[in-house]
């Protein structure tokens, strides 16, 4: 709620919502032997960035953050982890808990979800244009 009260944050964030239930089942199956509970990234996000020091920033922020409590961070930015079925995407996903009062009142202190952390240069050519190619390539890889 506190980003979308302030134009210059809620610019930064892209708001992606739910993963599809097709999307969901058919990675459970192909990622994850039909093993639903390890899907984390149900409910996602971005937030894009000017640079690298920004997302730096932004993770330690996470880390001190006593309402947060950090699952998993990928860390897609290392070039010496370039994984070729990416055509050079890179960001930081991070898999997360809000354990906060408020989040515990709701039930929701054990659900995970995701935020990437991307560059501005990469946000700006992530389009539905390129993300059809990518899902086209990950369907190919069976992924």
């Amino acid at each position: 709620r506190d980003a979308m009260r302030q134009a210059p944050v809620r610019r930064r964030i892209l708001w992606k919502g739910l993963k599809s239930v097709e999307r969901a089942v058919e990675k459970a199956a192909r990622s994850y032997s039909q093993e639903a509970s390890r899907l984390l990234d149900l409910c996602r996000h971005s937030i894009v960035f000017d640079s690298v020091e920004g997302i730096c920033k932004c993770l330690t922020a996470m880390r001190r953050d006593p309402d947060v409590e950090l699952v998993r961070i990928k860390n897609r930015m290392d070039p010496a982890r370039e994984n070729p079925g990416s055509a050079g995407y890179r960001n930081a996903a991070v898999n997360l808990r809000i354990i906060s009062n408020e989040a515990v009142a709701l039930g929701v202190e054990l659900h995970v979800c995701e935020i990437q952390l991307l560059l501005r240069s990469i946000a700006d050519i992530k389009d539905d244009e390129g993300h059809r190619k990518y899902t086209a390539s990950r369907n190919l890889r069976g992924e």
